[in-house]
Protein backbone atom coordinates (compact mmCIF):
# COMPACT_ATOMS: atom_id res chain seq x y z
CA UNK A 1 0.00 0.00 0.00
CA UNK A 2 1.38 3.42 -0.90
CA UNK A 3 1.85 5.97 1.85
CA UNK A 4 0.24 9.44 1.63
CA UNK A 5 3.54 11.31 1.10
CA UNK A 6 1.94 14.54 2.25
CA UNK A 7 3.46 17.47 0.34
CA UNK A 8 4.65 20.71 1.91
CA UNK A 9 4.90 23.96 -0.04
CA UNK A 10 8.40 25.10 -1.01
CA UNK A 11 9.71 28.48 -2.15
CA UNK A 12 9.87 29.21 -5.87
CA UNK A 13 11.67 26.32 -7.50
CA UNK A 14 12.04 27.81 -10.97
CA UNK A 15 15.82 27.84 -10.87
CA UNK A 16 18.31 27.20 -13.63
CA UNK A 17 18.46 28.19 -17.28
CA UNK A 18 15.98 26.89 -19.83
CA UNK A 19 16.56 25.45 -23.28
CA UNK A 20 14.83 26.18 -26.51
CA UNK A 21 13.17 23.12 -28.05
CA UNK A 22 14.20 19.52 -27.46
CA UNK A 23 12.63 16.34 -28.82
CA UNK A 24 13.73 12.85 -27.82
CA UNK A 25 12.26 10.23 -30.16
CA UNK A 26 12.40 6.47 -30.69
CA UNK A 27 12.60 6.11 -26.91
CA UNK A 28 11.07 3.85 -24.30
CA UNK A 29 9.43 6.49 -22.12
CA UNK A 30 8.68 5.59 -18.50
CA UNK A 31 5.39 7.13 -17.42
CA UNK A 32 3.67 6.89 -14.06
CA UNK A 33 2.15 3.45 -14.70
CA UNK A 34 3.46 2.33 -18.07
CA UNK A 35 6.38 2.25 -20.49
CA UNK A 36 5.59 3.43 -24.03
CA UNK A 37 7.62 3.80 -27.20
CA UNK A 38 7.48 7.27 -28.64
CA UNK A 39 8.77 10.82 -28.29
CA UNK A 40 8.86 13.55 -25.67
CA UNK A 41 9.07 17.25 -26.48
CA UNK A 42 10.38 20.00 -24.19
CA UNK A 43 9.92 23.69 -24.98
CA UNK A 44 11.29 26.54 -22.86
CA UNK A 45 12.15 24.16 -20.05
CA UNK A 46 8.73 22.49 -19.86
CA UNK A 47 7.40 19.19 -21.18
CA UNK A 48 4.83 20.06 -23.82
CA UNK A 49 4.06 16.78 -25.55
CA UNK A 50 4.46 13.03 -25.14
CA UNK A 51 3.50 10.95 -28.18
CA UNK A 52 3.23 7.18 -28.49
CA UNK A 53 4.41 6.34 -32.00
CA UNK A 54 7.47 5.29 -33.97
CA UNK A 55 8.01 8.59 -35.75
CA UNK A 56 11.33 10.42 -35.84
CA UNK A 57 10.47 14.13 -36.27
CA UNK A 58 12.88 16.49 -38.00
CA UNK A 59 15.50 17.70 -35.56
CA UNK A 60 14.69 15.08 -32.93
CA UNK A 61 17.38 13.11 -31.12
CA UNK A 62 17.09 9.44 -32.07
CA UNK A 63 17.33 7.57 -28.75
CA UNK A 64 17.59 4.23 -30.58
CA UNK A 65 15.35 2.47 -28.10
CA UNK A 66 17.02 3.83 -24.98
CA UNK A 67 14.94 4.43 -21.86
CA UNK A 68 13.86 8.00 -21.02
CA UNK A 69 12.97 8.70 -17.39
CA UNK A 70 12.30 11.72 -15.17
CA UNK A 71 15.31 13.37 -13.56
CA UNK A 72 16.12 11.74 -10.24
CA UNK A 73 15.19 13.52 -6.99
CA UNK A 74 17.66 13.06 -4.13
CA UNK A 75 16.45 13.87 -0.60
CA UNK A 76 19.44 12.92 1.55
CA UNK A 77 23.05 12.88 0.45
CA UNK A 78 26.30 13.41 2.35
CA UNK A 79 28.10 13.98 -0.93
CA UNK A 80 28.63 17.73 -0.52
CA UNK A 81 30.19 17.21 2.91
CA UNK A 82 32.50 14.60 1.37
CA UNK A 83 33.67 17.16 -1.19
CA UNK A 84 34.34 19.93 1.32
CA UNK A 85 36.14 17.54 3.68
CA UNK A 86 37.62 14.78 1.50
CA UNK A 87 39.72 13.56 4.45
CA UNK A 88 39.31 14.19 8.20
CA UNK A 89 40.50 17.71 9.05
CA UNK A 90 41.03 18.59 5.35
CA UNK A 91 38.99 21.70 4.47
CA UNK A 92 38.70 21.87 0.67
CA UNK A 93 37.95 25.24 -1.03
CA UNK A 94 34.17 25.43 -0.93
CA UNK A 95 33.17 26.80 -4.33
CA UNK A 96 35.22 24.22 -6.28
CA UNK A 97 33.80 21.55 -3.96
CA UNK A 98 30.23 22.72 -4.62
CA UNK A 99 30.81 22.75 -8.39
CA UNK A 100 32.35 19.26 -8.34
CA UNK A 101 29.47 17.94 -6.23
CA UNK A 102 26.92 19.49 -8.59
CA UNK A 103 28.59 18.03 -11.69
CA UNK A 104 28.91 14.60 -10.11
CA UNK A 105 25.22 14.45 -9.29
CA UNK A 106 24.24 15.63 -12.76
CA UNK A 107 26.36 12.86 -14.29
CA UNK A 108 24.39 10.22 -12.38
CA UNK A 109 20.95 11.46 -13.52
CA UNK A 110 20.10 13.47 -10.41
CA UNK A 111 18.45 16.76 -11.40
CA UNK A 112 17.11 17.82 -7.97
CA UNK A 113 19.02 17.47 -4.72
CA UNK A 114 18.40 18.37 -1.11
CA UNK A 115 21.93 18.93 0.19
CA UNK A 116 22.25 17.61 3.75
CA UNK A 117 23.91 20.06 6.16
CA UNK A 118 24.36 19.38 9.86
CA UNK A 119 23.01 21.97 12.30
CA UNK A 120 23.90 21.57 15.97
CA UNK A 121 27.49 21.56 17.19
CA UNK A 122 29.54 20.08 20.03
CA UNK A 123 32.32 22.05 21.69
CA UNK A 124 34.96 20.27 23.75
CA UNK A 125 35.78 16.58 23.96
CA UNK A 126 37.79 14.48 21.52
CA UNK A 127 35.03 14.61 18.89
CA UNK A 128 34.07 18.23 18.15
CA UNK A 129 31.67 19.55 15.56
CA UNK A 130 31.97 23.22 14.68
CA UNK A 131 29.14 25.24 13.05
CA UNK A 132 29.38 25.36 9.26
CA UNK A 133 25.86 25.08 7.80
CA UNK A 134 25.01 28.77 7.49
CA UNK A 135 28.28 29.66 5.76
CA UNK A 136 28.13 26.73 3.36
CA UNK A 137 24.46 27.38 2.61
CA UNK A 138 25.31 30.97 1.69
CA UNK A 139 28.00 29.79 -0.72
CA UNK A 140 25.71 27.19 -2.25
CA UNK A 141 22.80 29.58 -2.71
CA UNK A 142 25.09 32.25 -4.16
CA UNK A 143 26.48 29.76 -6.68
CA UNK A 144 22.95 28.80 -7.68
CA UNK A 145 21.81 32.43 -8.00
CA UNK A 146 24.83 33.18 -10.19
CA UNK A 147 23.90 30.36 -12.57
CA UNK A 148 26.97 28.27 -11.81
CA UNK A 149 25.09 25.08 -10.95
CA UNK A 150 23.73 22.54 -13.40
CA UNK A 151 20.89 21.10 -11.34
CA UNK A 152 18.30 22.25 -8.80
CA UNK A 153 19.53 22.50 -5.20
CA UNK A 154 17.56 22.78 -1.96
CA UNK A 155 18.71 22.49 1.64
CA UNK A 156 18.17 19.57 3.99
CA UNK A 157 19.00 20.59 7.55
CA UNK A 158 20.04 17.64 9.71
CA UNK A 159 19.04 18.78 13.19
CA UNK A 160 21.38 17.15 15.70
CA UNK A 161 19.29 16.81 18.84
CA UNK A 162 22.32 15.62 20.81
CA UNK A 163 24.32 18.85 20.52
CA UNK A 164 24.85 22.17 22.27
CA UNK A 165 23.88 24.78 19.68
CA UNK A 166 21.02 23.38 17.59
CA UNK A 167 18.44 26.09 18.16
CA UNK A 168 20.93 28.93 17.73
CA UNK A 169 22.05 27.53 14.38
CA UNK A 170 18.51 26.89 13.16
CA UNK A 171 17.59 30.48 13.98
CA UNK A 172 20.09 31.65 11.34
CA UNK A 173 17.90 30.24 8.54
CA UNK A 174 14.76 31.76 7.08
CA UNK A 175 11.95 30.78 4.68
CA UNK A 176 13.89 32.34 1.81
CA UNK A 177 16.76 29.85 2.18
CA UNK A 178 15.17 26.99 0.20
CA UNK A 179 15.12 24.70 3.23
CA UNK A 180 12.97 21.86 1.95
CA UNK A 181 13.62 19.23 4.63
CA UNK A 182 14.46 19.23 8.31
CA UNK A 183 15.33 15.83 9.77
CA UNK A 184 15.35 14.99 13.47
CA UNK A 185 18.70 13.31 14.18
CA UNK A 186 19.49 11.83 17.60
CA UNK A 187 22.87 10.13 17.65
CA UNK A 188 22.95 9.51 21.39
CA UNK A 189 24.88 6.25 21.97
CA UNK A 190 22.80 3.29 23.05
CA UNK A 191 19.81 3.81 20.76
CA UNK A 192 18.77 4.10 17.12
CA UNK A 193 21.75 3.87 14.75
CA UNK A 194 24.16 3.63 17.67
CA UNK A 195 22.28 1.13 19.82
CA UNK A 196 25.16 -1.34 19.47
CA UNK A 197 27.87 0.23 21.61
CA UNK A 198 30.44 -2.39 20.63
CA UNK A 199 30.00 -1.54 16.94
CA UNK A 200 30.22 2.18 17.76
CA UNK A 201 33.39 1.63 19.75
CA UNK A 202 34.96 -0.31 16.89
CA UNK A 203 34.06 2.47 14.45
CA UNK A 204 35.49 5.26 16.63
CA UNK A 205 38.60 3.24 17.42
CA UNK A 206 39.37 2.94 13.72
CA UNK A 207 38.35 6.45 12.65
CA UNK A 208 39.34 8.51 15.68
CA UNK A 209 41.84 6.32 17.52
CA UNK A 210 39.70 6.03 20.66
CA UNK A 211 40.92 3.87 23.53
CA UNK A 212 38.59 2.51 26.22
CA UNK A 213 38.82 5.63 28.40
CA UNK A 214 38.24 8.04 25.51
CA UNK A 215 35.23 6.05 24.31
CA UNK A 216 33.67 5.94 27.77
CA UNK A 217 34.15 9.70 28.13
CA UNK A 218 32.64 10.31 24.68
CA UNK A 219 29.54 8.22 25.45
CA UNK A 220 29.06 9.92 28.81
CA UNK A 221 29.37 13.37 27.22
CA UNK A 222 26.76 12.66 24.53
CA UNK A 223 24.33 11.13 26.98
CA UNK A 224 24.71 14.20 29.17
CA UNK A 225 24.00 16.48 26.22
CA UNK A 226 20.88 14.51 25.36
CA UNK A 227 19.65 14.65 28.95
CA UNK A 228 20.30 18.39 29.18
CA UNK A 229 19.12 19.53 25.75
CA UNK A 230 17.22 16.67 24.10
CA UNK A 231 13.63 17.54 24.96
CA UNK A 232 14.09 21.25 24.29
CA UNK A 233 15.95 20.63 21.03
CA UNK A 234 13.35 18.19 19.72
CA UNK A 235 10.45 20.54 20.39
CA UNK A 236 12.37 23.50 19.01
CA UNK A 237 13.38 21.70 15.82
CA UNK A 238 9.77 20.75 15.10
CA UNK A 239 8.74 24.38 15.56
CA UNK A 240 11.57 25.59 13.33
CA UNK A 241 10.53 23.20 10.54
CA UNK A 242 7.12 24.82 10.50
CA UNK A 243 8.63 28.31 10.45
CA UNK A 244 10.89 27.39 7.54
CA UNK A 245 8.12 25.65 5.59
CA UNK A 246 10.17 22.44 5.51
CA UNK A 247 8.99 18.85 5.33
CA UNK A 248 9.79 17.07 8.58
CA UNK A 249 11.65 13.75 8.59
CA UNK A 250 12.69 11.33 11.29
CA UNK A 251 15.99 9.47 11.25
CA UNK A 252 16.89 5.90 12.26
CA UNK A 253 13.60 5.08 13.97
CA UNK A 254 14.08 1.64 15.53
CA UNK A 255 10.93 0.87 17.50
CA UNK A 256 7.19 1.33 16.99
CA UNK A 257 7.27 3.70 19.97
CA UNK A 258 9.83 5.95 18.30
CA UNK A 259 7.76 5.97 15.11
CA UNK A 260 4.68 6.97 17.12
CA UNK A 261 6.60 9.92 18.58
CA UNK A 262 7.76 10.91 15.08
CA UNK A 263 4.18 10.70 13.83
CA UNK A 264 2.95 12.88 16.68
CA UNK A 265 5.36 15.61 15.56
CA UNK A 266 4.00 15.59 12.02
CA UNK A 267 6.87 13.69 10.40
CA UNK A 268 6.04 12.92 6.77
CA UNK A 269 8.75 10.39 5.99
CA UNK A 270 11.21 8.23 7.89
CA UNK A 271 14.85 8.14 6.82
CA UNK A 272 16.43 4.72 7.17
CA UNK A 273 14.28 2.96 9.79
CA UNK A 274 16.58 0.34 11.28
CA UNK A 275 14.06 -2.49 11.77
CA UNK A 276 11.18 -4.03 9.86
CA UNK A 277 8.93 -3.34 12.86
CA UNK A 278 9.71 0.38 12.62
CA UNK A 279 9.03 0.41 8.87
CA UNK A 280 5.69 -1.35 9.40
CA UNK A 281 4.79 1.17 12.11
CA UNK A 282 5.47 3.97 9.63
CA UNK A 283 2.62 2.61 7.50
CA UNK A 284 0.26 2.83 10.46
CA UNK A 285 1.18 6.48 10.99
CA UNK A 286 1.01 7.49 7.31
CA UNK A 287 4.78 8.03 7.07
CA UNK A 288 6.68 7.17 3.92
CA UNK A 289 9.71 4.91 4.29
CA UNK A 290 13.06 5.92 2.81
CA UNK A 291 16.02 3.56 2.60
CA UNK A 292 19.55 3.90 1.24
CA UNK A 293 20.54 2.84 -2.25
CA UNK A 294 23.84 1.31 -1.03
CA UNK A 295 21.78 -0.99 1.22
CA UNK A 296 19.91 -2.20 -1.89
CA UNK A 297 23.07 -2.63 -3.97
CA UNK A 298 24.91 -4.50 -1.21
CA UNK A 299 21.76 -6.49 -0.33
CA UNK A 300 22.10 -5.46 3.29
CA UNK A 301 22.99 -2.72 5.73
CA UNK A 302 26.68 -2.14 6.44
CA UNK A 303 25.77 -1.49 10.10
CA UNK A 304 23.57 -4.53 10.64
CA UNK A 305 20.18 -2.86 10.26
CA UNK A 306 17.25 -4.20 8.25
CA UNK A 307 17.90 -4.88 4.58
CA UNK A 308 16.15 -2.49 2.19
CA UNK A 309 15.34 -5.35 -0.19
CA UNK A 310 13.49 -7.11 2.64
CA UNK A 311 11.33 -4.01 3.06
CA UNK A 312 10.82 -3.78 -0.70
CA UNK A 313 9.62 -7.38 -0.87
CA UNK A 314 7.24 -6.65 2.01
CA UNK A 315 5.83 -3.56 0.29
CA UNK A 316 7.35 -1.26 2.92
CA UNK A 317 9.56 0.95 0.73
CA UNK A 318 8.56 4.27 -0.85
CA UNK A 319 11.70 6.36 -1.37
CA UNK A 320 15.36 5.61 -2.04
CA UNK A 321 18.27 7.93 -1.28
CA UNK A 322 21.79 7.63 -2.64
CA UNK A 323 23.08 8.45 0.88
CA UNK A 324 26.86 8.34 0.33
CA UNK A 325 27.12 6.99 -3.26
CA UNK A 326 25.39 9.23 -5.86
CA UNK A 327 25.66 6.70 -8.67
CA UNK A 328 23.83 4.12 -6.54
CA UNK A 329 20.49 5.91 -6.89
CA UNK A 330 19.69 4.95 -10.48
CA UNK A 331 21.24 1.49 -10.09
CA UNK A 332 19.07 0.82 -7.05
CA UNK A 333 15.92 1.63 -9.03
CA UNK A 334 16.82 -1.00 -11.62
CA UNK A 335 17.49 -3.50 -8.83
CA UNK A 336 14.04 -2.75 -7.43
CA UNK A 337 12.57 -3.22 -10.90
CA UNK A 338 13.97 -6.76 -10.84
CA UNK A 339 12.39 -7.41 -7.44
CA UNK A 340 8.99 -5.97 -8.31
CA UNK A 341 9.04 -6.73 -12.05
CA UNK A 342 7.73 -3.19 -12.45
CA UNK A 343 10.03 -0.46 -13.79
CA UNK A 344 7.60 2.48 -13.33
CA UNK A 345 7.01 1.51 -9.69
CA UNK A 346 10.74 1.17 -9.05
CA UNK A 347 11.57 4.51 -10.66
CA UNK A 348 8.84 6.24 -8.65
CA UNK A 349 11.01 5.61 -5.56
CA UNK A 350 13.71 7.90 -6.95
CA UNK A 351 11.50 10.40 -8.84
CA UNK A 352 7.85 11.13 -8.07
CA UNK A 353 7.73 9.80 -4.48
CA UNK A 354 10.66 11.86 -3.17
CA UNK A 355 9.41 14.91 -5.09
CA UNK A 356 5.98 14.57 -3.49
CA UNK A 357 7.40 13.98 -0.02
CA UNK A 358 9.40 17.20 -0.28
CA UNK A 359 6.50 19.23 -1.63
CA UNK A 360 7.70 19.58 -5.22
CA UNK A 361 4.75 19.28 -7.56
CA UNK A 362 6.47 20.44 -10.76
CA UNK A 363 8.79 17.46 -11.31
CA UNK A 364 9.31 13.75 -10.72
CA UNK A 365 7.06 12.59 -13.57
CA UNK A 366 7.03 12.79 -17.35
CA UNK A 367 3.83 14.74 -17.98
CA UNK A 368 2.91 17.78 -20.04
CA UNK A 369 3.29 20.97 -18.02
CA UNK A 370 6.03 19.67 -15.73
CA UNK A 371 9.72 20.60 -15.72
CA UNK A 372 11.81 19.23 -18.54
CA UNK A 373 14.08 17.23 -16.24
CA UNK A 374 14.82 14.02 -18.18
CA UNK A 375 17.49 11.35 -18.38
CA UNK A 376 18.35 9.11 -21.31
CA UNK A 377 19.44 5.70 -20.05
CA UNK A 378 21.01 2.82 -21.92
CA UNK A 379 21.88 -0.57 -20.51
CA UNK A 380 25.28 -2.18 -19.96
CA UNK A 381 24.10 -5.69 -19.27
CA UNK A 382 21.63 -5.13 -16.43
CA UNK A 383 23.32 -1.95 -15.23
CA UNK A 384 21.84 1.41 -16.27
CA UNK A 385 24.14 3.60 -18.35
CA UNK A 386 23.45 7.34 -18.21
CA UNK A 387 23.81 8.65 -21.76
CA UNK A 388 22.53 12.21 -21.30
CA UNK A 389 20.82 14.40 -18.69
CA UNK A 390 18.69 17.51 -19.19
CA UNK A 391 17.59 19.97 -16.50
CA UNK A 392 14.70 22.18 -17.65
CA UNK A 393 15.56 21.04 -21.15
CA UNK A 394 19.17 22.21 -20.84
CA UNK A 395 21.72 19.44 -21.29
CA UNK A 396 23.84 19.21 -18.15
CA UNK A 397 25.64 15.88 -18.68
Amino acid sequence: MNSPLDPTALPDAGDGSMSDDLCLANARIVLRDAVITGSITIEHGEITQITEDGALPDGAIDCRGDIVIPGLVELHTDNLERHIEPRPEVDWPHLPAILAHDSELASTGITTVFDALRVGSIHGGKVRYAPYARTLANELLEAQAAGHLKISHFLHLRAEICSQTLLEELAEFGPEDRVGILSLMDHTPGQRQFRDLIALKTYLSKKRGFDDAAFAKHVANLKSLQKTHGEKHLAGAVTEARRLGAALASHDDTTAEQVAVSGSHGVGFAEFPTTRAAAAACREHGMAVMMGAPNIIRNGSHSGNVAACELAEAGLLDIVSSDYVPSALLLSAFRLADIWQDLPRALSCVTQNPAKAAGLTDRGRLESGLRGDVVRVGLAGKAPLVRAVWSRGQRVS
